[in-house]
């Protein structure tokens, strides 16, 4: 049964696990911009944009989202953003511009996944469902919160994640739902269907870590008191225009 259930979440996934290598077709400085040619790509995704410097060498110069694709003329425009990755502040930092013909590097990192959910039995259930991803267990993520004392996960903390461990998405369950969400721009990239029974809620989510320290005072210090709602609003803050989250949303609210 459960292979019937997961079985668009496999398929889904299968279309966004595999990177993308494309060069840059025009460059915005003053706005940050870049665009590429692609067939089919979708909002949100991210990646790096690559400089060559010579035969074997080549830098990774920025890291970029698609935040918009012209399906007529197969055009996708990506934003632009710092390399915080690799940082290294003892080391000096080249001074190399985006140029055309750079190589874009899209969804890396998405066959590493973490899943969020709310209790041990549909975090099973759903990371048995495919061995299509890595999927690095939430108590690291538990571990992280815990040193910087956020009992309560916060947008940044997600990021931060990301980074530290390269992961590529993050799946969120709610209310029998699936969301496919890039763990850097943390935009939706899809939602499935996952009608599994739900008897037990394990706060802020399932890990086998007992207890996540907390800071004295700041956002994210405070224990986290209920699930579907605080990871709804979380999703809704980075896809204000996601007009099935919001539907979903909406529904959910209305059963409360």
């Amino acid at each position: 049964m459960i292979k019937h259930i997961f079985l668009l979440f496999i398929f889904t996934f299968t279309l966004v696990a595999s990177v993308i290598k494309t060069p840059v077709i025009s460059v915005d400085n003053e706005n940050e911009l870049v665009t590429i040619k692609i067939g089919k790509i979708d909002i949100g995704v991210s990646g790096f944009i690559v400089h060559k410097l010579a035969k074997d060498t080549s830098v990774i110069l920025k890291d970029v989202v698609v935040v918009d694709f012209d399906k007529n003329t197969e055009i996708a425009t990506l934003e632009m953003r710092d390399f915080e990755q690799l940082r290294q502040n003892s080391l000096p930092s080249g001074n190399w511009d985006v140029k055309v013909d750079d190589t874009v590097v899209l969804a890396f990192g998405y066959t590493r996944a973490m899943l969020i959910a709310p209790n041990e039995e549909v975090y099973y259930r759903v990371t048995k469902a495919t061995d299509q991803v890595q999927w690095l267990h939430p108590d690291l993520f538990a571990t992280m919160l815990s040193f910087n004392g956020h009992p309560t996960p916060l947008k940044e903390d997600f990021k931060k994640m990301s980074n530290t461990i390269s992961v590529g998405l993050i799946f969120f369950y709610l209310d029998k739902k699936l969301f496919t969400v890039d763990a850097k721009s943390m935009t939706i990239i899809n939602i499935s269907d996952a009608p599994l029974v739900q008897n037990s809620i394990k706060l802020p989510f399932y890990s086998r870590v007992e207890e996540i320290d907390s800071a004295w005072w700041g956002e994210g210090s405070s224990e986290l008191d209920n699930y579907e709602p605080y990871y709804y609003e979380l999703l809704l803050e980075s896809n204000p225009d996601n007009e099935q989250l919001i539907s979903l949303y909406n529904k959910f609210q209305d059963k409360e």
